[in-house]
């Protein structure tokens, strides 16, 4: 009879695991602004909503967390960034941003400040292609690099400068994951990632697939404790690796009493 739970359990979680899977394919992505060189004193930019494409060949744009304002690029040059703002987002293709720009958009030469035109194209936001492929539980950073020298167009002699923003960016996954199933339900276990006697990541697995996912774990070592309650027995999973840009698998985990 106990081989026929067992049997019955493993197939349930299979049978569940792809539904809790997607319920749970989410990364962070963490925004960063930073700068190249230029020949200005202030280059402010009026930052009021950051977008971000989350359709891979659609539109399904959203909404950065940001605090809008004005931000001087020069501030951040020669590797100095600042964050703009940190999401989680489903995993899969990000395609575009886009940013949302005031009107209190100026350049600084000397002591003298100048107004930087938008064109009337790009004042419903700049739109620009990233192509980042986002895996879940898994976090990542990407910059938002603004060439302010090459951004900035000065109109003759009339004082005048423009703003025809050159911008790329560049992402880094900055941690992995751990990700399993814990059955049976009645054992309402919690799960742990241990590095040495540090704790690092927690988590309870869901009701009915048992799945889990622990996140933005540092790449090394770890051990996987099962803490199981109701008279179930604890089980611990040893020598799991984590490596930076992936999810480790511990596979379907089945308690006993």
């Amino acid at each position: 009879m106990k081989k026929v739970l067992i049997s019955f359990l493993l197939l349930a979680g299979a049978a569940f695991s792809i539904f809790s899977c997607n319920k749970n394919k989410q990364a962070k992505l963490t925004v960063y602004l930073t700068d190249d060189p230029a020949n200005y004193d202030e280059v402010n930019i009026d930052i009021q909503e950051v977008l971000i494409n989350v359709s891979n060949g659609g539109e399904n744009w959203k909404s950065l967390p940001i605090k809008a304002g004005v931000y001087n690029l020069l501030d951040f040059r020669n590797g100095l960034d600042t964050v703009l703002g940190t999401i989680e987002l489903p995993a899969g293709k990000v395609s575009q941003i886009r940013m949302v720009l005031g009107s209190n958009n100026t350049v600084k030469v000397g002591t003298n400040v100048y107004d930087l035109t938008t064109p009337s194209a790009q004042q419903s936001g700049l739109k620009f292609n990233i192509q980042v492929e986002l895996t879940e539980g898994i976090n990542y950073k990407l910059w938002i690099d603004f060439d302010a020298g090459r951004s900035i167009v000065k109109a003759g002699n009339s004082g005048k400068y423009i703003l025809k923003p050159v911008i790329k960016t560049f992402t880094e996954s900055t941690s992995g994951a751990i990700k399993g199933i814990v059955l049976p339900e009645a054992a309402e276990a919690w799960v742990y990632a241990i590095n040495g006697t540090d704790t690092v990541a927690s988590g309870k697995p869901e009701t009915v697939t048992g799945f889990f996912l622990l996140r933005g774990i540092v790449p090394g070592t770890y051990k996987v404790a099962i803490d199981a309650t109701n008279n179930y027995k604890d089980s611990t999973i040893n020598n799991v690796i984590v490596t930076l840009g992936n999810v480790t698998n511990t596979g379907t985990s089945i308690l006993v009493q």
